[in-house]
Order: structure tokens, then sequence, then C-alpha cells
């Protein structure tokens, strides 16, 4: 352990009480930017440390050690946030997770396990491995990523120039590019940086384009919704009102609940910017511990190749970020791969880890943590029954306690409403074997990704090509791990979880309605977290076999030129650069059709805002009012509106005294741009009770 290591470890306590001390007069004084910063690296790293010295996880190195003393202490606000919520009547309180009293419980938590490690920690343990972080002007570079998409959004927020955001997306090519064809030897921070880097420059140029949420499509507005009502109530109410199944399931998680209840009141953040700015901060560890996982079975060139595949998919960086209980469920995911395949933990460290880790995915993630179950239990079955040698990491101990623990507070969370929907899914997946031989019952996503689809355009056509590319060397990887053609050593249950991800992906292209449950991109995501080293070992396979001399060359140039365009298209720039149409808000959508921007997109605007906030102030819009695609965005997410008590506004729809219709931007300017859209037949003008020009609100009067 060297000086510095040592005199952090001495001081450790004098450092959580400096954090709280300035907590909590940044809360007393009003000074914001102090309590969103401190209060932002208290919260999500020293409950963590604190745990990691308890534990006596000595064998984590410093990457590790950050992203477990994150994971652990994610894990810790919502089990603590839980507690509270639901003992702290006793003592009296009303509101628990108003920011004072969950305050006062957390750091006094913290405080007592800080005097803890001071106390009874081993005081003599080795210091993780030196990162060997000296600054040179490479990883400088590398920094100035974020900064570039940062000010670029702010560029294409307030003038609508994409300039500098085409500049970083070009220079993370770059980066990528010059990163592969050098041949000094990186260290394994270097790389790991590389991808906080580019994981954080592309999701803050998607995360900050205006200052609303951002569905593309997902489930953002829901979310935000329960959450706005734990937020505003300083209470989680585990039953849902009324009973509604989909609320039920999006009330009964967590990490979109109790934990963005906590950072919001105590660093007195807005809601909105909880989940556009925090959220994707910690969605950035999830490919930098995907590229620990990877990095000892493929070394640390090839685990960046992986990395970077993951984070190019659109997936990463658009429909995730309206998924904010799956961006917590993967880092959970994540830290359970590297907790179970780490064979350097002591047993019972690890169980502890695998318990808070186990706990904090079913907190945050139904779908997921189902997902997760199956992997273990077949992996461990695979193992028991079928190769009749029992895992070392994997115990039948761990598959017990997680299915136990997922289907007790699945079954008792919410009225039930989690397990109901599990098995409604289960029915509706059953209901749809009637239709095997129709291809059209897999879902457009699926067809698309057979090749079975219809492209929209000649562009479109060579971005799948290259899509499909990645898809094929992954295939190639596995075979030549399969038939031992390849130098690298994954581990048994790494490659059990592979053969069990492929047939899980042969599934989703074969059961009808399958991909459905969840949306074929979300799960072909999920399962690149286990099967992206597989394209760069293809990648690796293909000029060992093929040529005999400049393989490595060769290599280079197989990467960066199927992934680099791959990139290019993902992001939508060569959409942009070549005119022709794109699906990036950022980059192209001061030129979108209001039908792509507020339709597909689900963009949310302050006039929607301050329409659907009208709304909500001045319409008793239980069962009386129709509303148009502003239903599944503004509405829900900022006028708090449930949306079962809302009609969808439609060409049929047939309005009657006494009832209102809500219109935002897309159907006003679509009825602009047409004489036979909903407004002529069943409105008149002089019916309008509030109009702002981007949200209008009619009212139709009694006969």
């Amino acid at each position: 352990m060297n000086s510095n290591q040592q005199h952090i470890s001495k001081h450790f306590l004098a450092i959580v009480v400096a954090f709280q001390v300035i907590l909590y007069a940044s809360m007393f004084l009003n000074l914001p930017v102090v309590r969103i910063v401190i209060g932002a690296v208290y919260l999500t790293l020293i409950p963590g440390l604190i745990i990691t010295k308890l534990l006596k996880l000595d064998s984590l190195g410093t990457l590790e050690l950050i992203i477990y003393s994150v994971g652990f202490s994610i894990a810790f606000l919502m089990i603590s946030g839980l507690i509270i919520n639901q003992f702290g009547y006793l003592v009296g309180l009303s509101f628990p997770l108003a920011a004072l009293p969950i305050a006062l419980f957390i750091n006094t938590l913290v405080i007592i396990g800080a005097v803890a490690t001071h106390f009874f920690g081993d005081k003599h343990r080795s210091a993780p491995s030196s990162l060997g972080t000296a600054f040179n002007r490479s990883m400088l570079s590398l920094a100035l990523l974020p900064v570039l998409s940062i000010v670029g959004v702010y560029f294409v927020n307030t003038t609508g120039n994409n300039l500098i955001l085409l500049v970083m997306i070009l220079a993370i090519a770059t980066i990528f590019t010059i990163s592969i064809f050098s041949k000094g030897t990186k260290s394994q921070f270097f790389y790991a940086f590389a991808v906080a880097m580019i994981a954080l420059a592309l999701l803050m140029h998607v995360s900050l384009v205006s200052n609303y949420i951002l569905p593309y499509g997902g489930d953002s507005p829901v979310e935000l919704y329960v959450f706005r009502g734990t937020e505003l109530n300083s209470h989680w109410n585990p039953i849902f009102s009324p009973d509604d199944e989909a609320y039920g399931r999006y009330n009964a998680m967590l990490s979109i609940t109790i934990l963005p209840t906590i950072y919001s009141n105590i660093l007195g953040m807005d809601p909105t910017w909880v989940f556009k700015l925090i959220y994707p901060i910690i969605f950035t560890l999830v490919p930098v511990g995907l590229y620990l996982l990877w990095q000892p079975y493929v070394g640390k060139k090839l685990g960046f190749i992986a990395a970077f595949l993951f984070m190019s998919q659109l997936t990463f960086f658009t429909e995730m970020l309206a998924l904010n209980r799956q961006i917590i469920a993967e880092l959970f995911f994540v830290l359970l791969l590297l907790t179970l395949l780490n064979r350097k933990l002591p047993q019972g460290g690890k169980f502890v880890a695998f318990a808070l880790f186990g706990f904090g995915l079913i907190f945050s993630h139904y779908a997921l943590a189902e997902i997760f179950l199956f992997l273990i239990f077949a992996a461990w079955a695979v193992s028991a029954f079928y190769i009749k040698r029992p895992s070392f990491n994997l115990q039948l101990s761990f598959v017990i306690f997680f299915f136990v623990a997922m289907f007790l507070w699945y079954i008792f969370v919410s009225g039930g409403v989690v397990f109901d929907s599990f098995v409604s899914f289960t029915g509706y997946i059953s209901a749809q074997f009637g239709d095997f031989l129709n291809p059209a019952s897999r879902g457009q996503a699926v067809l698309t990704g057979l090749g079975l689809a219809t492209s929209p355009s000649p562009l479109n056509t060579i971005s799948r090509g290259f899509a499909y590319l990645t898809e094929i060397f992954i295939v190639i990887g596995g075979f030549a791990l399969i038939r031992k053609k390849t130098p690298f050593h994954f581990a048994r249950d790494y490659i059990i979880f592979s053969i069990l991800a492929l047939v899980f992906l042969i599934f989703l292209t074969l059961i009808p309605g399958l991909a459905n449950s969840l949306s074929m991109t979300r799960f072909y995501h999920i399962l690149l977290m286990i099967l992206a080293p597989f394209c760069a070992v293809g990648m690796w396979t293909v000029p060992q076999y093929l040529f005999k001399h400049k393989r490595e060359l060769i290599f280079s140039v197989l990467v960066v030129g199927i992934l680099v365009p791959y990139f290019l298209f993902q992001t939508n720039l060569i959409y942009e650069v070549a005119g022709s149409e794109s699906w990036s808000v950022p980059l192209s959508g001061y030129h979108m059709s209001s039908t792509l921007l507020y339709g597909h997109c689900g963009y949310i605007d302050t006039l929607s805002v301050y329409g659907a906030d009208w709304v909500s102030s001045n319409v008793p819009y239980e069962y009386n009012i129709h509303a148009d695609n502003g239903l599944y965005t503004s509405l829900t997410a900022y006028g708090l509106v449930y949306r079962g008590y809302i009609k969808e506004l439609t060409n049929s729809s047939e309005l009657y005294g006494g009832q209102f219709a809500y219109l935002s931007y897309i159907t006003i300017n679509y009825e602009q741009a047409t004489s036979n859209g909903t407004i002529p037949r069943l409105l008149n003008q002089t019916n309008v009770v509030y109009s702002n020009g981007g949200s209008e609100v009619y009212f139709v009067p009694m006969p």
C-alpha cells in the first residue's frame, strides 16, 4: 500500500464526516451546486466503499472497486429507503422520504458503517492494484469527448446547429481507429477510461436534448409519473391505485420510485434531471463493467472492441435512456456476472455481494431479473446434470436464494401485479403458437434482423449489411471457441452462459410473440452483454486462418472497416450528412417531420408541458377528456394524468357535451398542413379554452 492509499485509509472516517458536514451545510444554506455535486458523489460512492471494506473484498482491482462501490451504494439506498418507508411510521414519520428524514437515516447508517470499518476493519489489507493513471495527451483527448457532447447539445438546443455533435461522433470514430491500429501496449485503465468517456459522450448527446425527458418510444413518461408520485408524497405506496397492471409493475420497481426520490430530495434536484443526468452517468459504468468482465478472457484490446460494439448499438444511447429502471438493473446484472465469475472472492463475501446485487436487480427490473434467473438456473442445471461437474462459481444456494427472493417480492408487492403480468405474458406467448408458420408474428424487429423486412432506403440496406456482419462474426467467434481454434480461454460458466444466450436468441426468432414481450431491440441489447466479445474473437479468427502474413494489420482493418461504419450508421451521422431520413433527435431534430419527432420519438417541448400542467390544474379529467399523442408523453410525465382516465383522440372519436380534448403540437401542426384531419370534423375553433401555440384544450359545450 503506497503512502497516499495509506493516508486515505487512515482518514476514511474523517472523509465520511467531512462529506456529511458539507452535505448538511449545503442543504441548510441552500447551495444548490455544492449540494448536487457533493451529494451525488457521496450517495453514489461512499456507502458502497464502506460495504466493500466491511466485506474485505481484497481481490478487487481499483476499477472493480469503483464499480462495486457504486453497485453497493445504489442497493444500499434502495434497501434503506424501503426500510424507512415501511417502518418510519413507528417513530411518527408521515413523510419518511422527505429530504431531512431520509438524509438523517442514511447518514446515520453510513457513519455507523464508517466507524465499524475504522475500528474493526483490517488495517493491514493490501490496497487495490494501481491504475497507472498518468494523464497524457491521448487521455486528455478522451476526456474532451463528453465536453464536446455537452457543448454540442447546448448549441443544438439553442441554435439548432449540430456541427459540434457531428465532430464529436467523428472524434469517437477516429480515436477508436487510432486505438486499434496503435501498436503500443496500453494499460487496462486506458481502455476502461476510453470506454467510459465514449459511453458518457454518446449518452449525454441524447439525454441532454431539450429540458425534458425524451421517451424515444420507451417507458420514461410512466416511469416519471410513478417517480413524481412517490417524490411529491415523500412516501412510496406499494399498492398502485387505481388497479392497473402496467402501472403496478412500474410502481413495484424501487429503481424508479424510492431510488430517484432519495436523489431528488437529498440533492434538491428536479425529478426530470435525476433521470436525464444522474442515471446516464450511472449507466456509463455498465460498458466499463462489461469490459472488466471480458478483458481477462480476450485481452485488453479485444475487450475494448467488444465494448465499442456494445456501445455502438443504437439501443444503448437511445431506447435505454427511456428505460431508467433497466439502466439500474443492467448495472446489477453486470455486477452479478462479475461476482459469479470471480474465483478470487471469498465465498462469504461473494454470497453477500450476490445477495445485495440480486436484491438490486429484483428491485429494479422484473424482465431482466427473469432473464438472469433463467440463465443461472439453466447454467447450474447444465453443469450439474449434463457436464456432471458442479460449478465452482455458481452454487445451487445462489440460484435458490435468487428464485425465492424474486418471487416473494413479485408476489407480495403491489398486489402481486408483477407476478400476474408474468403469467399473462406466458399466456400471451402460448396463444401465439397458432401463428408459428407466420413470420409476421415475430414482430418487425425480428424480421429486420433476419433480413426479411423491406428496407426503407438504399442507405438503410447498407446499414443493415454492417449489422448483419457483426452478427455473423459473433457466430464465427462462438464456433471458433467451441472448436478450440482460438487461444482465448473463457471460464466454463461463461461459455455456458454464452450458449444459453445463443439458444435464447434462437427462441426469440422461432417462438411467435416472445420477442414482443419486451422488444427485440432490448433483448438483443441484453444478450450482447454476453455475446459481444465473440464478435471480436470472430474478427480475430478470420485473418488467422485465411492469411499467412500481416494478420495483425488485416485484423485491424477488418475491425475498423466494419465497426466504424456500423457506429456511424447507428448514430445516424451518415443519414444526416447524406440528407436522408434520420432518427436521431440531436442530429436531425431541427428538420424532422412533426410525426417522426413528436410521434415516434415522443419529443416533449415547453409548450406541451405548460398545456399538460393546465389540464392537470383545470380539467376534471377522470373519464372526461380525449387526448392525442400527448396522452403518452407530456400529460403522463408532467401533467401527472393517469392514462386510464383518458381516451385516445382518433379520427373516429366522438365527443359529447361537457367533454374536453387535448391537442399537442403534432396534431396542431398536422391540422394546419391538411384540411381533412381531426379538428375540423370534431371541434369548432370557438371551443378553445386554452392555447399557447404548441398545445390546445377544447371544450364541447353541453347542448
